[in-house]
């Protein structure tokens, strides 16, 4: 059950603290907390709550405001709790009317705040904030702009990353180790369940024996190392046989198990293909057992050549707004994603851009085509010969410079705001939680405090470059 708060949006000066203390008009949390239209997404959060029975639920402002203190601290939900009852500001910013020892939600209410909160809400608030952001003149000089029928008018920036999860580097036979402790537990169940008189032979202690001196060893053979495989997989096998042997006399498995043995099982068929096949590629890879969507995600980077977690594509435009363009656990080729986001751009502005800046990876063929019949020019050089003209050259080399600002959201994005490890163990919480890391990094981007100033560079055809200046936290 769902109730709206009677008040939205309450005056500094009405906030009781104690000695008497006025809030700070200057503090960030409380420009963003005036910035942020709560009323507008308590509509929709409202939405979500059919029923008009039960428990009622915490407000939009005490859910969406936490989970952004959360994130842009870096804090774990405890940490939060502790944090929330010490700072006035934090509660000024989720709603309280007045200072209070305690905070108003447990730990583990945040939970279900992630869970309610989804990806797609937070792209919608992130849209809505980014929209009121452009409306309001103040905003660091922001000049609007103004198309003529048919003239194209502005900058749209695109490229894609990977914001890792927290799991440890999958090894085949560190995998299959595991596979085979969590069947094993399922054995031991149905044993003292049902059959404490009999219980099958699984040899754990020789497996384990077997695994920690691979696993200890400094040198791992390739002939060995497909030894223990071959092994691990005969062990899944006849534990695998065991639980469907229980299962076929009516012994059912708890709901806390049945996710697990279905990935298992799902696992022992893929690297038992791999096995016979002697190859490392195979469609949708489990790289974990307790969070099986996870896939791995080919970056090429120096510092982790393949990272595992989510990919998204995040399009910056000349106001340095961020969206997220796409977003999903399998890995794809990102220029599919470039004439949908530069429609989308149009339907937002009613213009296509002057200019697309991406990497080497979106100029294919079909997307250069596309921006030739839309007047718009892609960044990088042109096919063919290279040309002569010195102001070809002056362009290439300011859309490379100016592409840096979308790896700049980036930086921020994962070393400030969370995306860089993402902590959550559910699908649908982990691309929530990105989804928000995209949202708070807006939030501190665009200058409503005293953290960030944005200012833009005219090129003749309107702002063209977004530069983000951070200014020390003591001024």
């Amino acid at each position: 059950m769902y109730k709206k708060p009677s008040e939205h949006q309450i005056s500094i000066f009405d906030f009781n603290q104690s000695c008497g203390t006025p809030l700070d008009e200057n503090n960030e949390w409380v420009r963003l907390a005036n910035a942020i239209d709560w009323t507008s997404l308590e509509k929709v959060y409202a939405s979500l709550f059919p029923s008009h029975e039960g428990r009622q639920a915490f407000p939009l402002r005490v859910a969406l405001g936490a989970l952004i203190i959360q994130k842009r601290e870096g804090l774990s939900d405890r940490r939060l709790v502790k944090e929330v009852a010490q700072n006035p500001y934090y509660q000024y910013f989720i709603g309280m009317d007045r200072f209070s020892d305690t905070c108003p939600f447990k730990p583990t209410v945040l939970v279900y705040f992630r869970r309610r909160l989804d990806s797609r809400f937070l792209m919608m608030a992130n849209e809505e904030y980014l929209a009121a952001g452009a409306a309001t003149p103040e905003h660091a000089g922001d000049k609007p702009e103004k198309s003529a029928d048919g003239e194209n008018v502005g900058t749209f920036i695109l490229d894609a990353t990977c914001s890792p999860s927290n799991i440890k580097y999958p090894q085949d036979f560190v995998l299959l180790n595991d596979a085979r402790e969590k069947l094993e537990e399922m054995i031991d169940y149905f044993h003292h369940q049902y059959h404490p008189w009999t219980k099958p032979r699984t040899y754990r202690r020789r497996a384990r024996k077997e695994y920690l001196a691979m696993a200890k060893a400094k040198k791992r053979p390739t002939k060995k190392l497909r030894s223990l495989i071959r092994k691990q997989l005969g062990c899944l096998n006849r534990d695998l046989r065991y639980l469907e042997a229980y299962m076929t006399e009516g012994y059912a498995l708890p709901q806390k198990y049945i996710d697990c043995y279905l990935t298992v099982q799902k696992l022992y068929e893929q690297q038992k293909y791999m096995f016979d096949n002697n190859t490392h590629r195979v469609d949708d890879r489990i790289v974990s057992i307790s969070q099986p969507y996870i896939r791995p995600i080919v970056r090429g980077k120096a510092k982790s050549p393949v990272e595992f977690g989510a990919k998204y594509d995040v399009s910056i435009d000349e106001k340095g707004h961020a969206r997220l363009e796409k977003l999903q656990f399998d890995p794809y080729n990102e220029s599919s994603v470039l004439q949908d986001a530069v429609e989308r751009y149009k339907e937002r502005t009613g213009h296509y851009p002057v200019r697309v800046l991406v990497d080497q990876i979106y100029r294919t063929r079909a997307n250069r085509a596309y921006c030739k019949e839309h007047g718009i020019r892609i960044s990088g050089p042109r096919l063919g010969r290279p040309a002569a003209d010195h102001k070809a050259n002056r362009e290439e080399y300011k859309d490379n410079t100016d592409r840096i600002e979308v790896e700049r959201f980036f930086s921020r994005e994962k070393r400030c705001n969370g995306a860089g490890l993402i902590m959550t163990r559910l699908a649908e919480t982990t691309l929530a939680s990105i989804a928000l890391s995209v949202y708070v990094t807006n939030l501190f981007a665009i200058p409503t405090g005293n953290l960030f100033v944005l200012y833009f560079a005219d090129c003749g055809y309107g702002p063209e470059t977004a530069q983000f200046i951070e200014m020390d936290d003591a001024t």
